[in-house]
């Protein structure tokens, strides 16, 4: 496994941040983790970069500790955070050839930094390679962080809000990207994001971190299906509309063709992620009430 994170606790003062996070991810997966403000995805990232001592578990990254990883470890791996350092003074394309640098010394057969030019196309930025990044607009500038987290190739790539700024075409271009990272490099991928939609698209598989654990993990349809939603078939025939909900969808739609020769516009609804993910914590953090209330009634007694 590419990550391994077993039991993970994090405990500021006397708060209870993280009280036992665990998950795996192999070579090529991208993972969401998604959560309520609060609930300890930027701290979990932070300890898997290595940037943030954790309390106690065990975390493995490429097979290393982050707590204990050296140069060519972190060489590896790649970081987009919610906000870079400025780089107002430097030209777009001269700061990433002088961070390019710094991976020569780590060089793999398989695996060598980005072609700055290839590198600026692919996060849509080859017309502005020779503007000083302080003519970069908002979103410009967010397409420079994705590129200097990836400068080196990496091998993981942890992205913390990764399209906050992007306008509809930068965001699909991202996702075109990040497609691109994990089909044919390979690169573990894992993200936060408050864009349900653009985790959906995404991801392959879904985190979801409440209470300092993580109380769902699967892919967007298994999720859907836990919470025991019914899909909704949408057709239409003879000119008329019709709209029917079904626990089996596959076996409704296989019949209705069936019984039927003219069924256009046929279409399959399921719960979407944002249904799945509310409804997912709205339970929790109602059984963790309830618990709450029973335990504070066994202490009165």
């Amino acid at each position: 496994m590419v990550l391994e994170v077993r039991d993970l606790r994090m405990r500021y003062g006397t708060t209870d941040v993280l009280t036992g996070v665990s998950f795996t991810a192999g070579a090529g997966e991208v993972l969401a983790l998604l959560g309520p403000n609060g609930a300890g995805k930027t701290t979990t990232i932070e300890i898997l970069e290595g940037f943030r001592m954790r309390s106690a578990g065990e975390v493995s990254v490429l097979g290393v500790d982050p707590a204990h990883g050296g140069e060519d470890w972190r060489a590896r791996i790649g970081v987009v955070l919610q906000s870079w350092r400025d780089h107002s003074k430097w030209r777009v394309g001269e700061l990433l050839a002088h961070l390019a640098s710094y991976y020569e010394p780590y060089r793999t057969d398989v695996r060598q930094p980005w072609n700055v030019g290839e590198l600026v196309e692919a996060v849509g930025l080859e017309d502005l390679a020779g503007k000083k990044i302080s003519q970069l607009s908002g979103g410009q500038r967010r397409r420079l962080d994705v590129a200097i987290g990836i400068v080196g190739r990496p091998e993981v790539l942890f992205l913390d809000e990764p399209t906050a700024g992007f306008d509809p075409h930068a965001r699909r271009e991202f996702h075109d990207l990040v497609h691109r990272l994990s089909d044919r490099e390979e690169t573990t991928i894992l993200l936060t994001t408050h864009d349900l939609d653009e985790a959906e698209k995404l991801a392959d598989r879904i985190l979801i971190l409440a209470g300092g654990s993580i109380i769902a993990d699967g892919s967007a349809d298994e999720l859907g299906r836990r919470i025991g939603s019914d899909a909704e078939v949408r057709w239409s025939a003879d000119g008329e509309r019709f709209v029917h909900s079904t626990c089996d969808a596959t076996a409704f739609v296989r019949d209705l063709l069936a019984r039927h020769d003219r069924i256009a516009d046929l279409e399959v609804r399921r719960a979407s992620l944002e249904d799945t993910y509310m409804t997912l914590v709205r339970d929790f953090e109602a059984g963790r009430a309830e618990a709450a209330v029973i335990q504070f009634s066994e202490v009165t007694r």
